[in-house]
């Protein structure tokens, strides 16, 4: 078999059942804990002024974005404080969360713990002292007047949640509330869409066995065949999985609903409501995992190139890199810095950076709605990823004698 070609279809094959089930289930739990519990979780966020910031940053955690996504309307009604919004935007990991979980569990657990506590404290650092937030929103008015104060509750001192004026609107208060039906219909399309929602599920239970099975034989190498055996059942499952999950991710959304992917929802009318969303978020988190993986192998049959030497050759700049890749909103870029961390060509630093500055789709809301606050948020998420991305490179390896590259990984 050519060898672009064999490439080719083991990316698919890896990247559907390796990653790709594992985090279907991931998002089907969140998603029917959403569905269970309702608003509470906000309605105790709103009630505890003085726990804001952690209860944010508690939301942000959550793999995904649905946490943080759903923290920016209360902001914006004067519900919470800036420093909440801080705080959850930069504990906020998002997609790219689900990927470190199932391929770096270990090393999920220390960055996404450091992001949490970094983006805490300076939540509550804002809501506090302020930071200089008069000045950042001075210096970003200058660059694009916005229409809203984006920092007024800190900015007049205190970080004690009050109405904002200029967050009152006439009617209902915008939120990031969108279409949960199909946005298209068709003769053919749509019962042929709802019919690769349903095969997917049924190669996701599938591939979900053969993945734990994967694991639990030690991650071994696996024969590029068709048949009825391990080998060849890896192989259709994840080639079969992975293509449904690109035609849904292109297509099928559209006609089953969730049109709008990477949009995560902060409530659910029924379990199948619940079901089509996992659906189709893996299927958009799959994309972005078969690109990066696609693009980290070909480089390196195609050109000898070493990420991980590359990488290692930055030294200090690679967190700072890292950092500023988190700034980019959505988790596209984000779940590629992930897979390449994964592929162990990038720094246990870079990796915690990135964690700390990326938003996610959470941004997106806020940016619609308050872009002033959106950018002065950001770039509070930045600084403390740029501190504590050079703080893990001097000390991770050196005198904590962690491995830097790879650590945690599978």
């Amino acid at each position: 078999m050519n060898e672009l070609l064999a490439v080719f279809l083991e990316t698919l094959r890896a990247g559907y059942v390796q990653v790709s089930v594992f985090v279907a289930i991931t998002v089907l739990a969140f998603g029917l804990l959403q569905y269970r519990t309702g608003g509470a979780a906000l309605a105790a966020l709103e009630d505890n002024e003085r726990f804001q910031p952690f209860f944010g940053g508690l939301l942000g955690l959550t793999p995904g974005c649905g946490g943080a996504i759903v923290v920016m309307p209360l902001y914006v009604r004067g519900s919470v404080s800036f420093g909440t919004v801080v705080a959850t935007l930069g504990a906020t990991a998002g997609d790219s969360a689900f990927v470190i979980l199932v391929l770096a569990p270990e090393a999920a657990l220390y960055a996404y713990a450091i992001a949490f506590a970094a983006s805490v404290v300076t939540g509550y650092l804002v809501d506090t002292v302020g930071l200089g937030v008069t000045r950042i929103d001075a210096a970003v008015a200058k660059l694009s007047p916005a229409a809203t104060d984006g920092g007024t509750p800190v900015a007049a001192g205190g970080g004690a949640v009050r109405p904002n004026p200029t967050h009152d609107y006439p009617g209902k208060p915008p939120t990031h509330a969108h279409r949960e039906g199909p946005d298209r219909t068709s003769r053919v399309l749509t019962p042929l869409s709802h019919g690769a929602h349903v095969a997917w599920w049924g190669t996701a239970l599938a591939g979900l066995v053969l993945g734990t099975l994967y694991l639990l034989r030690g991650g071994p190498e696996v024969d590029l065949t068709l048949g009825f055996g391990f080998d060849g059942l890896f192989t259709a499952v994840g080639i079969a999985g992975a293509v449904l999950s690109l035609y849904l991710y292109a297509v099928g959304r559209h006609y089953v609903g969730e049109g709008q992917v990477a949009r995560a929802r902060d409530s659910f009318s029924s379990v199948y409501d619940t079901l089509t969303h996992a659906a189709m978020e893996t299927s958009f988190v799959t994309v972005w995992v078969l690109v990066a993986l696609a693009g980290y192998e070909y480089a390196v049959l195609l050109t000898g190139f070493d990420v991980t030497a590359l990488a290692a050759s930055a030294g200090i700049l690679a967190p700072v890199g890292a950092a500023v890749v988190g700034l980019i909103p959505g988790c596209g870029p984000q779940i590629v810095l992930a897979s390449v961390y994964a592929e162990g060509g990038l720094p246990f630093s870079a990796l915690t950076a990135n964690a700390i500055s990326q938003d996610g789709d959470a941004l997106f809301p806020l940016l619609a709605i308050d872009p002033k606050a959106a950018i002065v948020a950001s770039i509070y998420n930045f600084l403390p990823a740029v501190v504590v991305g050079i703080a893990l490179h001097l000390l991770w390896a050196p005198v904590f004698g962690m491995r830097e590259f790879g650590f945690g990984v599978l």
